[in-house]
């Protein structure tokens, strides 16, 4: 077996860098449409992009695609026109929303949430983490404004992701600015900025002419971190380059929830006309991969590459931007 036989192998075996509170079976009926899309048409556009409508060719089969995760087939998608923001949604705007509407999010409300054990102090006593994922620690009072923990701020990341922000709370904040979140389709399609089956928003080489275009792990994971991309932890949101289309930090940084329900099969069944996940599922779709991505574990940094969490799940390498559809 050829060593990308193994990498691919161990992909199918391989779960994701992001912990969850709860994990279920997803039970889905037979079904060949898909579920209705959210419409949102007050938002500002200050800061968001416009992608035309337009097909593409989206999932793909290459060999570093996790077939577990339903990455494929590659199939030819319509989306119509929408509005994307530039950049995910950073700290000082989520702390206007906050602000201007008292609101609570699912971390502040369980009292805890996951933070990377490397960004906790050495002395840190580490028992509580997920099965299986012992680099994240439950650290109480850790929360969108405390990323680490109460002894934490976000007093310099003003320009940061939101972090420990749950699909609950990217929804109630999209729905405050008059948008919604994104489908995985749109996502995707912004993404790739134009180019067709693509690993990454500027093409298929990570690092071309040994440039870091994005924030993802390099050394030996879950250990050590080399940083060689300028960062061990979350990136501000312009840090490296726009795709094509104008958009930043589409891969690595941070997960970013969107709109639809998690399937790994659902898509070949259903609609290929701006389509939605199914109508209900127990986690919710995630995209773009995060600073702790690595490709000898989560090999997730992709354009096609997808995940999932359920809706209340908060971590410190989670965030979201918004969507909005185009006014008739």
């Amino acid at each position: 077996m050829s060593s990308s036989d193994n990498r691919s192998r161990s992909q199918l075996l391989t779960p994701c860098c992001a912990p969850t509170k709860a994990r279920a079976e997803l039970l889905l009926s037979s079904v060949t449409q898909s579920n209705s899309r959210v419409r949102a048409t007050e938002g500002s556009v200050e800061d968001m992009i416009r992608v035309e409508k337009t097909e593409f060719l989206m999932g793909s089969e290459e060999s570093h695609a996790v077939q577990a995760d339903g990455e494929g087939p590659v199939r030819r998608v319509l989306v119509d026109s929408f509005y994307l923001d530039r950049e995910p949604v950073t700290n000082i705007q989520f702390a206007e929303f906050v602000r201007q509407t008292a609101y609570r999010t699912d971390a502040e409300r369980f009292g805890w949430s996951f933070v990377f054990r490397n960004h906790l102090p050495p002395t840190w006593n580490a028992e509580e983490h997920p099965p299986t994922l012992p680099w994240w620690c439950k650290v109480d009072r850790a929360d969108w404004s405390h990323p680490e923990g109460p002894d934490s701020s976000i007093a310099s990341r003003d320009n940061h992701p939101a972090i420990h922000v749950s699909w609950n709370d990217a929804r109630a904040y999209a729905q405050w600015a008059g948008k919604r979140l994104a489908t995985e389709a749109e996502w995707e399609v912004a993404a790739r900025g134009g180019l067709e089956q693509q690993r990454f928003p500027w093409g298929s080489e990570l690092t071309p002419k040994g440039k870091h275009l994005c924030n993802i792990w390099q050394g030996e994971f879950p250990d050590f971190d080399t940083g060689e991309d300028g960062f061990t932890g979350t990136s501000p949101a312009d840090a490296y380059a726009a795709n094509a289309f104008g958009f930043r930090s589409m891969t690595g940084n941070v997960w970013e929830w969107c709109f639809d329900w998690f399937s790994q099969d659902y898509h070949r069944y259903a609609s290929r006309r701006n389509p939605v996940g199914p109508p209900q599922g127990a986690t919710k779709t995630m995209k773009g991969g995060s600073f702790l991505c690595h490709a000898s574990y989560c090999n997730r940094y992709r354009v096609s590459a997808r995940s999932s969490n359920t809706p209340d799940s908060t971590t410190a390498n989670i965030g979201f931007r918004c969507a909005r559809d185009v006014a008739s």
